[in-house]
């Protein structure tokens, strides 16, 4: 906390850098008074403490440690304000219901940098706070709309019952609970009071971590209440805000009393004089006799020889951490603040459970049955049941190990081998001989020489152990409980199918307290404590659920499965809150090492959440991460790939350049070619599978913006849709879905659904409407999305048919599984009931229409990259030269021959059809901010647009020299950006780069001069680069696919000129 020790920093990078970039915890015991006037008694905390990188590139270790947790203490740079990640962080407590403290850190720069005034300082802090509470109050405003539309669709629902009644029925029901509806009807406001930072609550310190002090208003409360006769608890409440002093009447007074004085807030007069008068006489001007006089006023201990020191800092230091020490205001904060356990748990708990409860509704959640008796009390009793939360998985080396580490002897254990060996000479005879002088611990010699290298490997093997919370019993080593993965579906039996392979069973082989870099081992751990756990590695592969009836080391089966069902509890994921964007392929050095290189992957995916790893259908290997800081492509490479060198897979590793992902669209642009169908519609295009035996037509258009925009964000209800039980994805293993990755839904930013799933199609119904001409009957005739089957693209059937229509489908599969509607639709258990005859021939090759054009979208013709808001209408099908019988009979028996050659045209026209529009790029963006001062705006304004990023906005710190720049840079460019602007700026600015989507390169990779203007003005050759062009020949020529390119340009003979 003195912010120069960094014990919590166990990477040798992190110290080197200064920054944090892996969670770690550390207990603390922490002593404090009792408050009770009757008694002094001294009672005893511990505080689990977990440190969180800062840094928006390691916003999932955030996540992590958050589900954790009961309160979070969230630190604000007192000059750089709020920031993008500091709203992520507040977002993630509000998600979690942490109770949040906020730390306005590094105060020292508002004297030492800015040099404000105090009066100035306090109107800093002020708007300062009042920013931190407009995010809560925007979260709070957010929930409180989804409330209202939840309380008026029930409504709805309610009166809708009501009209289905008889009018008997009806009256009746009027007339009898005319009270209770009244009272249903009437929409609960709730008080958000509670939410909001005050410092004069208490949940605001105002520290420097640099100079180890920090305080809150009870502190300066608790020194001058006596002084000025003022109770402690009044002057609390009127030392923030804008009250007074008056000198006269030494009376408190508001500012409408004030009557033209010029008097100075109390908390400027009693807090930020005392604190800018230390530094003005330690630090600005130095002033030995009233630096004495400080110290004797506030009866410190300081030696002389620190006081007559030149080390200033030191000397603020020594003052700051005896009068207002930090480490001691963090822990009062905490326990007064922050719930114990027991009571927190009872509001976070219901929320993990019960993901869709609002904010206050936790509170009136009770418990069902006994394991949530033990889940929302935190109940540690030896008859409670077993829950821990396992939130990640972390790699320790195997030699750091406390199991494996060398225990320092004491006196008495070193004078007891002294007799031992003493007595094994004399019974040995060997008095008179020279013992051998070994140190003391060392092994003998020829015990320790048997296989060394194969026992160095051993040592230097990673172990990973599980990073977790004990939320509700005791556990203890050789405990055996049940491992519940993130899959298991809570609302089926354990025996279900889809439960089975979510179930397993693990046996705790050691427990450790964490300390920092430390692991102390312990026998047992009870609830309410984070720890971490192993023999967990193989089963668990990042998140999961321990739990049993009690702690035992009973063996487990799936028999006893079914009995203790009782005790099974899935507490949920985690959502990330950045999606990894960055992708790079990585092969060995040496190709015989690719063994090493798998396991090294996976075990590097496992230990950090902010990475994903996955094989391409190429065969290469890639790695995921958030952004450059976590990949670290520097010339000394740190984090994933040092750590994969060198912790993991320990063989020379190979890496590519960063994979940027890209989209395909196409527009209409003012000046197209001619379509290449005449007196056809623009995309038009006829296609002929081997041998002329089916010919079909197909047309490709650009969707309009807003459904386009509507399929993006609903990503989500289309994975539903999906995951039908006739589409289920055969992957369901707990690694990354290689085809997911693929299919780049992890490359788009985490949205969340703007429509229920119920309400999909008939959203999507009117938005197709609302455009239109030929959409408004698409959303019945739609066939698919793609590609993979949940993305922005659609293709539609115009030959009618409701064989594949989607929604009719969908519509079909839920009468069939609704057990009412089975003798009622006799038509929905033969899929294809509804095709006569004459067209069943032409139905049996649906499969390969919707197979080119999930090919056709997942791999576009640019850069064979994802298309995003294409529509292509399937518009005629026939099959034989002449549809005659003898024709459809050969197509018949030739389809096998068919399907392959079939389903590549119908990717190739496809392809073709979005082609004849003007096609253009979407880039991968990042949204980037950065905090700069006013003599370095110009060179960051140049460096981000050498890399081709456009400023969104600039604001002004009030009161400072600093500005806030917002800008939107593409991915692809931003490799290097933030080392160049630190060069560039001095180390004056910094940029955070977080992912904002996908944005319209407006140029055509294909353009070249045509008209007299522009090869007037640019030439046959076009001296502009056409940067769209040079976008997608880079990706061309990293996947091995042609490019039109000159190799030579011009062929004249190079001559040597003599001197």
């Amino acid at each position: 906390m003195a912010g120069k020790i960094r014990y919590m920093d166990s990477r040798e990078d992190e110290q080197e850098r200064g920054i944090t970039m892996e969670s770690s915890a550390v207990s603390l015991k922490f002593k404090m008074l009792s408050r009770n006037a009757d008694s002094q008694a001294t009672v005893n905390y511990v505080i689990n403490l977990i440190d969180t990188p800062g840094h928006v590139d390691f916003s999932t270790e955030v996540s992590t440690a958050a589900r954790l947790c009961d309160g979070a203490l969230v630190l604000v740079d007192v000059v750089e304000g709020v920031c993008t990640q500091t709203i992520s962080v507040l977002r993630q407590a509000w998600l979690d219901r942490l109770r949040p403290i906020l730390v306005i850190n590094k105060l020292d720069r508002l004297v030492t940098e800015l040099k404000l005034a105090p009066i100035e300082a306090y109107h800093h802090l002020a708007q300062l706070i009042e920013q931190v509470n407009a995010v809560m109050g925007s979260f709070f405003a957010g929930e409180r709309m989804e409330d209202d539309l939840r309380w008026r669709e029930e409504r709805e629902r309610r009166l809708a019952e009501r009209k289905e009644r008889s009018a008997d029925e009806a009256a009746n029901a009027a007339t009898s609970n005319e009270d209770k509806a009244s009272d249903e009807d009437t929409f609960k406001e709730k008080d958000d009071e509670d939410l909001y930072f005050l410092p004069d609550r208490g949940n605001v310190i105002f520290a420097s971590a640099i100079d180890g002090w920090g305080f809150r208003i009870g502190k300066f409360a608790q020194l001058y209440a006596e002084k000025l006769g003022i109770k402690e608890g009044n002057l609390r409440r009127v030392l923030w805000g804008d009250f007074y002093l008056d000198p006269k009447t030494k009376r408190v007074i508001s500012h409408k009393h004030l009557r033209g004085r010029n008097l100075k807030p109390l908390f400027v007069q009693f807090v930020l004089d005392n604190i800018w008068a230390v530094y003005e006489n330690v630090i600005v001007n130095p002033n030995p006799d009233k630096v004495s006089k400080i110290v004797t006023t506030l009866n410190l201990k300081i030696l002389p020889r620190d006081l007559k020191s030149k080390d200033t800092r030191n000397l603020l230091s020594l003052i700051f951490s005896q009068w207002l020490p930090l480490s001691t205001c963090t822990f009062q904060t905490v326990v007064e603040i922050v719930p114990p356990p027991s009571l927190a748990q009872k509001l976070r708990i219901p929320k993990m459970l019960h993901p869709d409860l609002n904010y206050d509704a936790s509170d009136e959640v009770l418990p069902k049955n006994k394991l949530e008796e033990s889940l929302y009390s935190c109940d540690d009793s030896p008859d409670a049941f077993v829950v821990a939360y396992v939130s990640k998985m972390f790699a320790v080396p195997k030699c750091e190990l406390p199991e494996k580490k060398k225990k320092a002897l004491t006196a008495e254990e070193m004078r007891a081998r002294g007799r031992e060996a003493k007595e094994a000479r004399l019974a040995t005879g060997s008095e008179g001989s020279e013992p051998k002088h070994l140190p003391i611990g060392a092994v003998e010699p020829e015990e320790s020489t048997a296989e060394p290298e194969l026992a160095e490997n051993k040592d230097d093997e990673e172990v990973l152990l599980g990073f977790a919370r004990l939320c509700s019993g005791t556990i203890s080593r050789s405990s055996r409980l049940y491992c519940v993965l993130p899959k298991y579906n809570a609302s089926l039996p354990p025996s279900h199918p889809s439960n089975v392979k979510h179930i397993t069973f693990v046996e705790i082989t050691h427990l450790y307290v964490m300390m920092g870099r430390e692991l102390v081992p312990v026998e047992s751990v009870s609830a309410g404590n984070v720890f971490a756990v192993g023999g967990l590695s193989g089963i668990v592969w990042r998140n999961a659920t321990l739990c049993s009836i009690r702690n035992s080391t009973d063996v487990l089966s799936l028999e006893t499965t079914e009995v203790q069902k009782d005790c099974l509890v899935n507490l949920g994921g985690i959502t990330n809150q950045a999606a990894p964007i960055v992708r790079v392929a990585l092969e060995p050095r040496n190709p015989a090492d690719l063994p090493k290189l798998v396991s090294g992957l996976r075990l590097l995916s496992q230990a950090d959440p902010c990475v994903e790893t996955f094989q391409q259908q190429t065969g290469e290997y890639v790695i995921l991460t958030a952004g450059e800081l976590h990949l670290e492509l520097t010339e000394d490479p740190q984090r994933c790939l040092k750590d994969l060198r060198e912790r993991f897979a320990k063989v020379e590793i190979q890496a590519s350049k960063p994979i940027v992902p890209f989209r395909e669209m196409a527009v209409k642009a003012p000046e197209m070619p001619p379509p290449k169908i005449p007196n056809a519609p623009r995309g038009t295009i006829n296609g002929t599978s081997a041998q002329g035996l089916v010919t079909f037509t197909i047309r490709a258009t650009p969707l309009p913006a807003a459904i386009t925009e509507f399929l993006l964000a609903n990503v989500s209800i289309l994975k539903r849709l999906h995951r039908d039980p006739h589409a289920q994805s055969k992957k369901t293993g707990e690694t990354v879905n290689p085809e997911d990755a693929e299919e780049g839904v992890s490359d788009e930013v985490a949205r969340e659904a703007t429509v229920k799933p119920n309400d999909f199609w008939p959203t999507l119904d009117g938005l197709f409407k609302k455009a239109g001409a030929e959409w408004a009957d698409v959303a019945d005739k739609l066939w698919a999305f793609g590609p993979h089957r949940v993305g922005p693209n659609i293709l539609v059937d115009r030959m009618g048919g409701s064989n594949t229509s989607l929604r009719k489908r969908s519509q079909r599969m839920k009468q069939f599984r609704s057990p009412q509607s089975i003798s009622n639709t006799p038509d929905t258990q033969t899929p294809s009931g509804s095709v006569v005859g004459e067209a069943r021939p032409l139905r049996d090759f649906d499969d390969c229409f919707e197979t080119g054009f999930q090919i056709a979208t997942f791999q576009g013709p640019l850069c064979a990259e994802p298309m995003q808001g294409m529509a292509f209408f399937v518009e005629a099908v026939q099959l034989g030269g002449e549809g005659t019988a003898a024709d459809l009979d050969n197509v018949v028996s030739r389809t096998a021959q068919i399907t392959g050659s079939l389903i590549s045209t119908v990717k190739d026209a496809c392809r073709a059809g979005f082609l004849d529009w003007s096609p253009r790029l979407m880039l991968a963006m990042y949204a980037c901010d950065i905090q700069a001062a006013t003599d370095v705006l110009g060179k960051v304004y140049g460096v981000v647009a050498r890399r081709k990023g456009r400023i969104v906005s600039e604001e002004m710190k009030e009161g400072t020299s600093f500005f806030t720049i917002r800008a939107l840079l593409p991915v692809v460019e931003s490799f290097g950006f933030a080392d160049e602007i630190r060069k560039r700026t001095s180390g004056a600015a910094s940029p955070q780069l977080i992912f904002n989507g996908y944005e319209v390169l407006d140029q055509d990779p294909f353009w070249v001069p045509t008209t007299e203007e522009e090869l007037e003005d640019l030439g046959e050759k076009a001296d502009r680069a056409n940067v769209a062009r040079g976008y997608m020949d880079a990706v061309r020529k990293r996947k091995g696919m042609f490019v039109d390119q000159k190799i030579v340009e011009f062929a004249e003979k190079q001559r040597t000129l003599k001197k």
